[in-house]
């Protein structure tokens, strides 16, 4: 049976840093396997009523975090969505732990430099607002490259693939796992 009609039961989570094509993708991919898709970051923006560079600056990281964090655990027991994280969700132990208990983690992985190309303009991306974004970028990858090929049961290059192809073949993954788990 065709992916598409087979309508794969579960959660599927979207791990990255930002740029790497979580919410594009998961919005296409939620559509096809006929999910509600969610996005975090927007689910904490309407929780508060603010833009996350304004809770960022109000109460910096941490209290962003707290925020996700909140918003990770609420959202990681819902049934049958694709979840977009925010880029630095995976940065808290608990999330890690929600993420992989509830739903299968996919990590969409580009590197720095695509990164940098895609968000270059996004003055939405608090920690990109600093005088090297590059340097940033590449210090972000660092350090949660390793977290997220950890808890990652399907990793994709998203490179400079189309969104349309990107899933196609997240879809043909997810099948291939599903049928093994």
């Amino acid at each position: 049976m065709p992916l598409m009609e087979k309508n794969l039961t579960g959660n599927i989570f979207l791990v990255g840093l930002m740029g790497a094509g979580k919410t594009t993708v998961g919005k296409c991919l939620a559509k096809h396997l006929h999910k509600t898709f969610i996005d975090a970051d927007h689910e904490i923006e309407h929780r508060t009523g603010v833009e996350i560079p304004l809770i960022f600056e109000l109460e910096g990281e941490a209290g962003f975090r707290a925020r996700e964090k909140a918003v990770v655990a609420d959202l990681t027991q819902q049934r049958d969505i694709v979840l977009a994280t925010g880029g630095g969700a995976i940065l808290d132990e608990q999330n890690r732990r929600d993420l992989c208990a509830n739903g299968t983690v996919v990590y969409l992985r580009a590197n720095a430099a695509d990164l940098l190309h895609r968000t270059r303009h996004d003055r939405n991306r608090p920690l990109l607002q600093t005088a090297n974004p590059a340097q940033k970028l590449e210090e972000l990858y660092a350090q949660r490259d390793p977290l997220y090929r950890e808890m990652a049961d399907i990793i994709i290059d998203t490179g400079k693939q189309s969104v349309q192809s990107l899933v196609h073949q997240l879809e043909k993954k997810l099948g291939a796992y599903a049928s093994t788990h």
